[in-house]
């Protein structure tokens, strides 16, 4: 496999050029910011790139932001993220266009040839490896984004209900339930749903559109 290796640390970017050389692959550059990434990239038309998350010109996200747009100008483009740290916002964004052909691990892992050929492997063939701590984040952060995460599968089945316009006994008689497990269930789902009561807002209806925005019903 025909690889550009970006890396602003030398001695992180020479093991790895070594390493994937040991693997049998041939490294056509390294470099060691974003602007000269993307430069490569336009040069070689590299069957995979290997990118640090942190380099410069700014240290922040701009190795991840020049591999989605490497990705844009060659889209056959596999790209295998480096950092430090689990950072789940950046590997959202690299798996949001949904495309597949990406790898996210940490640097603490890639002193495994294994792994690291490994997740080559895995994108080459446009499939995705993500180190478990990132998955693990990734998760986490899904279930805070959720409102409806809170809800157990019956509060779930309650809100869908109360979400078309049914009424207590309407949702009693569909679920076969009694009345008064029915209020308990909406009562629960308006405090999970951080809905207090209110002379202003309906709470059955606050709760039946936080449902559909959830849902995208």
């Amino acid at each position: 496999m025909r690889v550009v290796v970006a890396e602003d640390s030398v001695l992180l970017r020479e093991g790895l050029v070594r390493l994937l050389a040991e693997a049998g692959h041939e490294v056509v550059e390294a470099v060691g910011d974003a602007p000269s990434l993307l430069d490569a990239v336009a040069r070689h038309h590299p069957d995979a790139a290997v990118v640090d998350v942190r380099m410069p010109p700014d240290h922040t996200d701009d190795g991840l932001r020049a591999a989605v747009q490497a990705r844009r100008r060659q889209p056959g483009l596999a790209v295998v993220v480096l950092s430090q740290y689990v950072e789940a916002a950046y590997a959202a964004d690299l798996l949001g266009d949904g495309r597949g052909g990406v790898a996210y691990l940490l640097k603490d892992r890639v002193a495994d040839l294994d792994a690291l050929t490994g997740a080559l492997d895995a994108v080459a063939a446009g499939g995705t490896a993500l180190d478990p701590e990132v998955v693990a984040q990734l998760l986490a952060r899904r279930r805070a984004d959720d409102p409806l995460a809170a809800l157990t599968p019956r509060e779930r089945e309650v809100l869908a209900l109360v979400a078309e316009g049914r009424s207590n006994a309407a949702i009693r008689d569909a679920l076969v339930v009694s009345e008064g497990a029915v209020e308990k269930h909406v009562a629960s789902i308006f405090t999970k749903l951080g809905l207090p009561p209110s002379t202003a807002d309906h709470r059955r209806v606050l709760a039946a559109v936080t449902y559909l925005r959830a849902t995208g019903a």
